[in-house]
């Protein structure tokens, strides 16, 4: 009965496309969560939820930088542009609220807070702006945990050496407006600088029987780089295809959401500063 009241109230609160372009932002994204959450309540009990969420926003603009609009930082929820970041935490706050049977744009604002800053609080410097950070926090609030064995394929080891933003404050509009905020980047990145954590080097061959016993469909995968001052270049969830480990991404180079065409290995093949990949499963 409550699927039923909730898809009926879904689709009488759903506009047509071109009603919800005349919308305010944040009334459309939060109709579409809802609507996205009554949907998902009608599946059936086997479905890959992660998978589900993350193929409904195939062709979604990238956009970058959809975080820094603001000359204060405030929660922004914006399902119609995403980055490889944004994305991800948009599908996993989605799929908490499934897991929880929650139904509300509350309930979902509520998880992507959680998801996106530090112990769930909303600042500038607790936004969790590093990958290896976003994972340490998330696994402590249950939302996922790292798998780091076996040994193979986990064969290599990341030890990071982080300071990106505070060598490239130009690069960070709110940081440029705030140098009052650049000590507490500066210390979250030393607490992250010396932290190791085991990875998929590239040139592993991912379509074997052990990588698919490993890898899952729908976990999260964190490209690795030897950029200097960073742990990860790009995220995206893990999609098995009969040639091999596929990503579902925001991506850059194609403009937009995709079901990525290359494998895993042909893309990284092409990547010359990213070394291999971490393995997130979603709880």
């Amino acid at each position: 009965m409550k699927q039923l009241l909730c898809l009926c109230l879904s689709f009488l609160l759903w506009p047509s496309t071109s009603a919800a372009q005349s919308l305010e932002p944040s009334y459309t994204d939060s109709l579409r969560v809802v609507h996205l959450l009554c949907e998902a309540a009608k599946l059936p009990s086997d479905t890959n939820l992660i998978l589900w969420f993350a193929r409904k926003f195939v062709g979604q603009p990238y956009v970058g930088k959809t975080l820094e609009v603001n000359q204060e930082e405030k929660l922004i929820v914006n399902l119609r542009e995403l980055d490889c970041t944004t994305y991800v935490e948009t599908v996993l706050a989605l799929y908490a609220c499934t897991k929880n049977g929650q139904r509300s744009f509350a309930h979902f604002k509520h998880h992507l807070q959680q998801i996106r800053y530090r112990d769930g609080i909303i600042s500038y410097p607790t936004r969790l702006h590093y990958f290896s950070e976003w994972i340490d926090n998330n696994t402590i609030k249950g939302y996922v945990c790292e798998r780091q064995i076996p040994n193979p394929p986990f064969t290599a080891i990341q030890i990071l050496h982080i300071d990106y933003m505070r060598s490239h404050v130009n690069q960070y509009p709110m940081l440029v407006s705030h140098p009052e905020w650049i000590s507490q980047i500066t210390n979250m990145e030393r607490r992250l600088t010396g932290n190791q954590y085991r990875y998929i080097p590239k040139g592993t061959p991912t379509n074997t029987t052990l990588m698919r016993r490993t890898i899952h469909d729908g976990d999260i995968i964190a490209l690795t780089t030897m950029k200097p001052g960073l742990d990860t270049s790009h995220i995206g969830i893990a999609v098995w295809h009969d040639d091999g480990l596929h990503l579902l991404n925001a991506s850059l180079l194609r403009k937009k959401v995709v079901e990525e065409i290359l494998t895993i290995d042909q893309y990284q093949q092409r990547q010359t500063s990213q070394t291999g990949f971490r393995v997130v499963e979603v709880k």
